[in-house]
Formats: C-alpha cells, sequence, structure tokens
C-alpha cells in the first residue's frame, strides 16, 4: 500500500511537471510577440505626438522668409499700425520740423549788379595793374562798397595770381557807372590776362 502510494504520487509530480514545461515553452512565445507588439505600438504614438508637437510649435518656412525681408521701418510703420491714418498725418520727422523759407527773404545785391565791360593795362613801369570796368546796377536801389577780384593768367592760361579791391564808391538804381585805371594791386611781369568778378555789395 505504501509502495503503490508513493508511485501515483510520483507519478502526478512527474506529470506536473511535464505539463509545466509544455505550457512555459507555448506561453513564453506568445508573451514575447505581445511585449513587442505593445512595444511597437507606444513608441509609434509616441515619435506622432513629438513630430506633432514640433510642427505645431516651429512657425511655417514662408512666414519666417517674409519676417527676414522685412526691414525695421515696415514693422514699425504708421500706416500698418493704422490704415485710417490719412498720408498727411504721416509725415517724415525731418519734413515736419523743417523750418518753412521765408517768402520776404530779400535778394543779393549782386543779383542785379554786373560788369559789362572790362579792360586793363600795365603802369608803375609794369608792375601796377589799372583796370578800367563799367558797372550796371538793374536793382531797385543804390548799391554802394562794391568788391571785386581779378584773376591773372600767363599767355597760356594758367593762372597766376589774383588781387582785391573795395570800391568805396556808390551806384545809383537802374543806372551804370564807368570806372577807369583803377589800381587793384601789384602783378607779375609774367601776367598777360586778366578777369575781373564781383564778391560782394551793400544796398544803399
Amino acid at each position: 500500500m505504501t509502495v503503490d502510494g508513493r508511485s501515483w504520487f510520483a507519478k502526478i509530480r512527474s506529470y506536473r511537471q511535464t505539463d509545466l514545461s509544455t505550457q512555459a515553452a507555448v506561453l513564453l512565445p506568445v508573451v514575447t510577440i505581445a511585449g513587442l507588439t505593445v512595444w511597437t505600438v507606444l513608441s509609434g504614438a509616441t515619435s506622432a505626438n513629438s513630430l506633432s508637437v514640433s510642427q505645431s510649435v516651429s512657425p511655417p518656412a514662408s512666414m519666417i522668409a517674409a519676417t527676414e525681408k522685412m526691414s525695421p521701418l515696415d514693422a514699425v510703420s504708421p500706416s500698418a499700425q493704422d490704415p485710417a491714418m490719412p498720408p498727411q498725418a504721416i509725415a517724415p520727422a525731418d519734413q515736419a520740423t523743417a523750418p518753412a523759407a521765408s517768402p520776404l527773404e530779400e535778394a543779393s545785391p549782386l543779383d542785379g549788379l554786373k560788369i559789362s565791360s572790362q579792360s586793363w593795362r600795365r603802369g608803375g613801369l609794369g608792375s601796377k595793374a589799372l583796370v578800367t570796368f563799367t558797372l550796371r546796377n538793374n536793382n531797385d536801389y543804390a548799391v554802394k562798397d562794391i568788391e571785386i577780384a581779378c584773376a591773372f593768367n600767363r599767355r597760356d592760361g594758367s593762372h597766376l595770381t589774383e588781387r582785391t579791391r573795395l570800391i568805396p564808391d556808390t551806384v545809383n538804381m537802374k543806372s551804370r557807372k564807368t570806372f577807369a585805371r583803377m589800381h587793384v594791386g601789384y602783378v607779375n611781369i609774367n601776367a598777360s590776362q586778366a578777369r575781373c568778378s564781383l564778391v560782394a555789395a551793400s544796398r544803399l
């Protein structure tokens, strides 16, 4: 009885061990495949979420290019801020602060004064320049303290020297006056040509 009982328990134990080994051999691949499937699904969902987040955060390439091309003045343009603002109200600051030209600004006396004719010769053993010229005053007023500048050149036209002279005389309005052999200064012996021009004048 005792021997039969032990053999019966041994059969049952060996049967259980064999059954557990079979079940483990069958279940192990199933569990492995299920784990790989779950891992693949989870990793795909994570990649999709990260891609959607990056796309929602990063702006489109066209918007970035438009922002780079936009100048700082375009970004703060008053017309862009308020389309209803009239163009006259958006005048530049330099135009708004520029002083207006005075319509009563007086013209210079030189505008109506000119030398109508001129000539020159040497005097004082050839060292003095004597100039003869006629002043014509077209202004509506008399002028005085007329300053002239005479440039002397060599025969080839190259510049040699320049002399100035202040004429403490008056030329009446709408008239002309001739000044003969006026001494304007000493010049070099090589001076061959002379040309005088008006520098300044005062209103009487």
